[in-house]
């Protein structure tokens, strides 16, 4: 049976080819920032926390862009039933809701050397998680209410685009502040930021 024709999947194929091509593009952001975090030697104590740094903080974002760019793939590809789409739609979801499970218990991890800020909870767990159990949720309401469930996915395609926006900038913005507080730290001056135990080690 094909998607309903009152609202087809032709009808969101600009939509999709811009997000799935900014979800690619943005991509890029990810190798910079790897760059960056890896450029800065001093940032993790050890090779542990540079680990648990890299997998926790900067990892997720490349996999939430890649996740925008195959959902706006499954949206544009051809031929698309309810039941494959709401199949498709489904094991994303799952695969998705699984790696956040895993992003959790990395972040619990990296409290050894960090207390995390509410911001964090939020767009590393809480965001992530929410936008994966949306697709979840479109899924399951794309046989009976086809529009409500193609909206739900076109706002979860732009959540996950945001998300890596965010994440990637907010390393990038940590890992400066860092670089120019060290100087600072060296001279042993006061009133400078948290010493880096108390920052998150976003490497």
């Amino acid at each position: 049976m094909a998607l309903s024709p009152a609202l087809p999947l032709e009808a969101w194929e600009n939509f999709y080819v811009i997000v799935g091509s900014s979800a690619g593009a943005l991509t890029g952001l990810t190798f910079i920032v790897i760059t960056l975090a890896a450029d800065a030697d001093n940032l993790a104590r050890t090779p542990a926390a540079r680990l648990a740094g890299l997998r926790t903080f900067i990892t997720p974002t490349a996999v939430h862009f890649g996740a925008a760019l195959w959902v706006a793939a499954l949206l544009n590809m051809p031929g698309q039933t309810r039941t494959s789409l709401a199949l498709c739609l489904a094991a994303s979801g799952l695969l998705g809701t699984l790696y956040c499970a895993n992003v959790t218990r990395w972040f619990l991890e990296t409290m050894a050397n960090y207390k995390p800020f509410l911001e964090d909870w939020v767009w590393t767990v809480v965001l992530p998680l929410c936008a994966y159990l949306g697709l979840l949720a479109a899924a399951m309401l794309l046989r009976a209410h086809v529009p409500v469930a193609l909206y739900t996915v076109a706002a979860v395609s732009l959540l996950l685009v945001l998300l890596g926006l965010h994440n990637a900038w907010d390393v990038v913005v940590w890992i400066t502040a860092e670089r120019h507080a060290r100087p600072s730290r060296a001279r042993g001056d006061t009133g400078t930021p948290s010493e880096p135990s108390e920052r998150p080690p976003k490497e």
